[in-house]
């Protein structure tokens, strides 16, 4: 028994360290923290539809969580040296354990040709009957991206296994699941700072040092 609780409290810090280290080294401007409460919250709304109309909440969560998500990380984060953390960007990109901004270009590329794969193969190798009008076919893009999503998060976290270990891939796909509840208790405060003017976050400087 004590050796089970000594694996749960060494996961839980394991865990609390990957969010520590996304949040200190890829979430320094306001803008972006902006942006992933938005999308914290688009997510949330995703989870519940999730049950009741997954195309609907896939199309929810890929064209308003994920695209305001990835635009605080592509625009507006800072890549130059970063003196928070002592921390060159190459460095940064190197030691992250998730998806790293290469990654995620390549991610989010295969992401966008989405659309054209099924316009150029209405069935998607046989798994729709061929649609019906753009309803349909909308309908049809948003079970693609929501299979694309889980094959994102299934095939990173397998991969962590072998390049890691069970427990780092394990950590990073709970950590990537509960983000969203995550961010909202990070960030929430983020975009009445933003309206003040502040740009960067003091307060993270400050917590780092």
């Amino acid at each position: 028994m004590g050796a089970v609780k000594q694996n749960i409290g060494e996961f839980k810090e394991l865990l609390h360290e990957l969010r520590w280290d996304d949040h200190r080294y890829y979430h320094h401007s306001l803008i972006n923290q902006s942006l992933h409460f938005l999308s914290a919250s688009t997510f949330i709304c995703a989870y519940i539809l999730l049950f009741h109309d997954p195309a609907l909440a896939s199309l929810l969560g890929w064209l308003i969580a994920m695209t305001s998500r990835q635009a605080g990380h592509f625009f507006f984060e800072p890549k130059g040296y970063d003196h928070v953390n002592q921390a060159t960007h190459e460095y940064k990109e190197d030691v992250k354990v998730g998806y790293n901004l290469f990654r995620k270009w390549v991610f989010m590329s295969i992401w966008a040709l989405t659309p054209v794969m099924l316009w150029a193969d209405p069935t998607a190798l046989g798994l729709f009957a061929v649609h019906n009008g753009p309803v349909e076919f909308i309908r049809h893009l948003g079970l693609l991206w929501l299979g694309l999503g889980v094959a994102g998060l299934v095939f990173r976290t397998v991969q962590l296994f072998f390049i890691r270990d069970v427990e780092t891939g394990l950590a990073w796909a709970l950590k990537i699941v509960t983000d969203p509840f995550n961010d909202i208790k990070l960030y929430h405060k983020a975009p009445v700072r933003l309206l003040k003017g502040e740009r960067i976050d003091d307060e993270l400087v400050a917590s780092v040092h």
